[in-house]
């Protein structure tokens, strides 16, 4: 490929064949299309793309050995049966596998994107061709996205009784349009920062109505998927983007949690010079010890050549910093939300859009500089390239045992509060995955385990213990664990 060699024909990339089936302009909405067994209830691009997206899923199961052997071991039991699992997440191979996983497990699913670059269609039709309410297009507009969620929720004769979110965008719509249906919601599952947040806010001002539980801020998710996952597809998504060298380029990355961590270790390893914004001091001193540059944006803005956003914050880069960056400078974010860069002051008459290629924007100043934006400051990873199907798995198995959990606790185990996951559950999570590597743990003998205070089957540290940073939340200050 580096010489410019051309693919023979017949053998297109997977994703390529998938798209060339029919990448029409004509909304999903405006179709009326149905699977093989007659059913509608649905909204995706091309039902025709099931096929190709059936190989995907099949090729994800083969590198999420957790929820494959979760699938195995639980299913004749069904511990979810009678769930019905609102979700709102990335609609990708690694999700559908979740989902039929969770179905396999007795639940029924109705499920929504919450980003609206980062569905595979093809993915979204072998789920809606296998049966599920699937309602997600890659490139949803705004109004197309509130849309979608309320079709998942808003449907004759199914109510949901957990929800599953990325975000908290679904779960902030059911409390603004069908504030009733938390009557019969039993819990929360939230995997993000920024959806972490919101539900923080609400149990501190009284509001959560149901349990919820903090994935996000589990060891298995933090250490997992925020670091290893990030460390990877930082650079899978600037190169399918670019094409970009790193080799002797200035990068500044804000913020320094789990999340940057994996984006400068990778940058580094290139050979990119880096710089680190922070607000926590713990956090920055980390960053000083790993052999970064601590600054603030300000300092540095005028003289790097990418700027990455991974804080879970709003407004970290605005029209400010954008003005002082130099020409051809690349702006992409790594965190959740897309708030985090102030896209929305860059479309002003004097600044000129011109699109380049998919997910790739130069904004153009009057005096003819430009900077280059990615995927107008979305997740980069999950709408430019694809991340690591193998630790998804892991962060999609602690998703499923946390539903199994808040479903089937008894009444008066969980309040209306936030938890977050026991570390029993984090370590079986992680003892699903050591198979793969052919790996052998030592078991403490009963002197040992006497000597430390353990069982021998664990857990193995106590639940205030942390693997992982988790960011400072004034928000969290009145509970036990942040104490």
């Amino acid at each position: 490929h580096g010489s410019g060699a051309l693919i023979p024909e017949g053998l297109l990339p997977l994703q390529e064949a998938s798209d060339s089936i029919s990448d029409d302009e004509t909304s999903p909405r405006d179709k009326q299309q149905k699977n093989s067994k007659g059913n509608g209830d649905f909204c995706i691009k091309n039902i025709k793309q099931a096929d190709f997206g059936r190989r995907e899923i099949e090729i994800a199961e083969q590198e999420m050995p957790a929820l494959m052997a979760l699938r195995k071991r639980a299913q004749g039991e069904k511990p979810l049966a009678g769930a019905k699992v609102v979700g709102c997440t990335h609609i990708t191979a690694q999700t559908a596998v979740l989902m039929e996983t969770l179905s396999a497990l007795g639940a029924q699913c109705r499920w929504a994107a919450c980003n609206i670059y980062s569905t595979q269609n093809e993915v979204a039709a072998a789920l809606a061709e296998g049966g599920f309410s699937v309602f997600a297009w890659k490139g949803e507009s705004e109004d197309d996205f509130w849309w979608c969620i309320d079709r998942c929720v808003n449907v004759e004769g199914w109510q949901p009784n957990m929800i599953l979110d990325d975000g908290g965008d679904l779960t902030h719509w059911i409390y603004k349009k069908y504030p009733s249906m938390f009557k019969k919601i039993k819990g929360i599952v939230e995997e993000s920062v920024t959806g972490v947040h919101r539900l923080y806010q609400l149990s501190k001002a009284g509001k959560l109505c149901v349990p919820a539980m903090n994935v996000n801020d589990s060891v298995t998710k933090q250490k997992f998927d925020n670091l290893y996952c990030c460390r990877e597809s930082i650079l899978d998504g600037y190169k399918r983007t670019t094409d970009v060298m790193f080799g002797g380029k200035q990068v500044v990355v804000c913020g320094y949690g789990e999340v940057g961590k994996g984006c400068c270790a990778a940058l580094k390893a290139m050979g990119s010079i880096v710089y680190v914004t922070e607000i926590d001091p713990i956090c920055a001193l980390q960053a000083c010890m790993d052999g970064f540059r601590l600054v603030k944006l300000n300092e540095v803005i005028r003289q790097v050549d990418i700027v990455i956003t991974c804080t879970g914050n709003k407004n970290v880069v605005v029209r400010e910093h954008l003005d002082r960056m130099k020409n051809g400078c690349i702006v992409c974010n790594m965190g959740h939300s897309n708030t985090e860069i102030d896209v929305a002051s860059l479309r002003t008459p004097e600044l000129t859009w011109e699109r380049v290629r998919s997910q790739v924007d130069h904004v153009i100043w009057p005096d003819g500089k430009r900077i280059v934006l990615l995927a107008e400051g979305r997740l980069l990873n999950l709408s430019c390239s694809t991340v690591p199907t193998f630790v998804l798995s892991i962060t999609a198995t602690t998703q499923a045992l946390a539903l199994i959990e808040l479903y089937n606790a008894p009444e008066g185990r969980y309040k209306q509060d936030v938890y977050l996951l026991p570390k029993k559950m984090d370590e079986y999570v992680a003892s699903l995955h050591l198979p793969t590597f052919d790996a052998h743990l030592t078991e403490l003998t009963d002197e040992q385990a006497k000597y430390l205070g353990l069982n021998k089957n664990g857990p193995f540290k106590p639940n205030y213990y942390r693997y992982a940073d988790v960011p400072f939340n004034p928000c969290l200050l009145h509970h036990d664990f942040i104490l």
